[in-house]
């Protein structure tokens, strides 16, 4: 080592010893979702407030073998909020799901039937069900893609459309979020 910058280096360690250099996941979605501590932050979030929010998620990935990055961030939206101290029954999200994200929704039978391999976002999907987030796939997604209710994930509902399921969460006050 180059003792000319022990200076320098001593400075960096200083700076950023008060921030978290690694992201955690949970405690709502375990193995999912994995965010930054923020300590500190100028901007408080309100944690007596309830955050009821709509994801709707249209692009998947090109790759058969790759965890849509968008629906990772539902989990990220629940955890972080957690950590933050917004309890769990203060968060509700629903999740819209349609055009080339459609096919994330398959269960692994399905998916490998078409694709070759196991749905790299079935796990993740089946984690956010159990963690009360509101699956719903357009239906005309569905029928365009041929992705029958039989070879969906078991908890994803069907819409009649990703526009029609926006709508009416909208109206029951979940704001939206696009990804």
């Amino acid at each position: 080592m180059n003792f000319h910058h022990l200076p320098l280096f001593l400075l960096i360690i200083v700076a950023f010893s008060g921030i978290s250099q690694e992201t955690k996941s949970g405690p709502i979605v375990e193995n999912y979702g994995a965010v930054w501590e923020i300590e500190n932050p100028d901007f408080k979030t309100e944690t007596t407030q309830e955050f009821k929010v709509v994801f709707d998620v249209k692009d998947g990935p090109e790759s058969d073998t790759e965890i849509n990055r968008n629906l990772n961030t539902v989990a990220r939206f629940l955890n972080m909020h957690a950590q933050s101290g917004v309890p769990t029954s203060q968060l509700k999200a629903a999740l819209i799901v349609h055009g080339t994200a459609a096919r994330n929704l398959l269960t692994d039978e399905a998916f490998r039937d078409r694709y070759k391999v196991d749905n790299p976002n079935r796990e993740l999907v089946a984690d956010l069900l159990e963690a009360g987030v509101e699956v719903i796939i357009c239906g005309q997604s569905s029928k365009t893609r041929n992705l029958p209710k039989e070879d969906l994930i078991p908890g994803i509902k069907v819409a009649l459309s990703a526009m029609t399921a926006n709508i009416q969460l909208q109206n029951q006050g979940y704001r939206p979020i696009n990804l």
